[in-house]
């Protein structure tokens, strides 16, 4: 059996211990950008629906509920534009970053196969890849940098993690006509499409991208950041039948079943906006200082229209602007992370409260 070493890169948060234990000993102490979780409480009514659920003693189904269910194809129809979305078309998840890592394997994929993401993105695509043995490559438009031969699955990112770039709805068109045309499974990973403030993401469900038909393509939603979740985890696919279908059957031979709790939580999450649009507003006003505090201290703010993250640069090594915040008792991520060409940025998440975004501020 291979040595763990062997199959999987070094878990990258790791690195960043030695700046972390700087910015913990500011005076005023540390204010953590790094990782984008959640600080803001859980919504009373998804708290409540969540105890209420409490007593489940039995085993919950992988598909989930019928109220479930129901609740999902109502939002991907209402929020995404979706039409004809039926129980076939949806699963629940234990959260999307399961389903990233183990997705290659649940498809089959192996040596020889193809999975690509994009030049810029969360790791968790390389992982999924390098756990099934198979090969990954990356791309900025796959359209034109892809050799579609042994291409088994295309990840799309929009809103993207980390630069908070937006694909419009033309190269979002392209990419599923070419991706149909080769044969090539998407996998649309839209987690942050709640989150969009320079531009309004769309979904690849869109009948104006897919033309009406979801063959071929499933996205990948998560409750964790527009319904502070995380805890929970919480998210579920959307999209081809004929995919979801099989993964479907993989998932209950493997137990990967969300908690009865959880599921009772989800369906007052999603028949629910106002606390989306509340939590959309925290949001903003973090995103709104942050930025002008950066772009003050002699930042260049990239991309950045929409998700969690402002994608943000001195023209140096991310690892030396980690150190110059850290020493300022600011955590952030290097852009490194994401891959090579982000070697010069770090990634600032908005996650972080009010009082510890005002000191971030006034330390730049």
């Amino acid at each position: 059996m291979s040595a763990v070493s062997d199959r999987l890169p070094t878990f990258p948060w790791d690195k960043l211990e030695p700046y972390k234990k700087t910015a913990a000993a500011h005076p005023d102490g540390i204010v953590d950008l790094s990782v984008g979780t959640p600080v803001d409480p859980v919504p009373e009514l998804i708290q409540k629906a969540l105890v209420d659920a409490a007593d489940s003693p039995g085993y919950p189904t992988v598909w989930g509920t019928p109220a479930l269910r129901d609740a999902l194809t109502a939002w991907v129809e209402r929020r995404l534009g979706a039409r004809g979305i039926t129980h076939r078309h949806v699963l629940p998840i234990v959260g999307s970053k399961e389903l990233v890592a183990w997705l290659p394997t649940q498809l089959g994929l192996g040596p020889g196969d193809k999975v690509a993401y994009p030049r810029l993105a969360y790791p968790t695509y390389e992982v999924g890849a390098r756990l099934a043995r198979a090969e990954y490559e990356v791309y900025d438009d796959p359209t034109t940098d892809l050799d579609p031969t042994n291409l088994k699955l295309l990840w799309l990112n929009s809103p993207s993690n980390p630069t908070g770039r937006v694909l419009s709805k033309e190269e979002l068109t392209r990419t599923v006509a070419w991706a149909r045309e080769h044969g090539v499974l998407i996998f649309s990973d839209e987690c942050y499409i709640e989150l969009g403030w320079e531009a309004d993401p769309v979904s690849v469900l869109h009948p104006d991208v897919c033309g009406g038909s979801y063959e071929g393509i499933v996205s990948v939603h998560s409750l964790s950041k527009r319904s502070n979740l995380a805890g929970y985890r919480a998210a579920f696919l959307a999209g081809d039948p004929e995919v979801l279908g099989p993964l479907l059957q993989i998932r209950k031979h493997g137990g990967m079943m969300t908690s009865a709790p959880t599921q009772a939580a989800v369906v007052a999450a999603l028949g629910d906006d106002t606390h989306v649009r509340e939590q959309r507003e925290r949001y903003l006003a973090r995103r709104t200082a942050l930025r002008e505090a950066l772009v003050g201290h002699g930042f260049r703010i990239e991309h950045s229209e929409a998700s969690l993250y402002l994608w943000a640069t001195r023209e140096e090594s991310c690892w030396d602007t980690v150190a110059h915040l850290a020493a300022l008792g600011i955590l952030v991520a290097p852009g490194d992370f994401y891959g090579t060409a982000g070697e010069t940025f770090v990634r600032v998440a908005l996650t972080a409260t009010d009082e510890r975004v005002a000191a971030a501020v006034a330390r730049l």
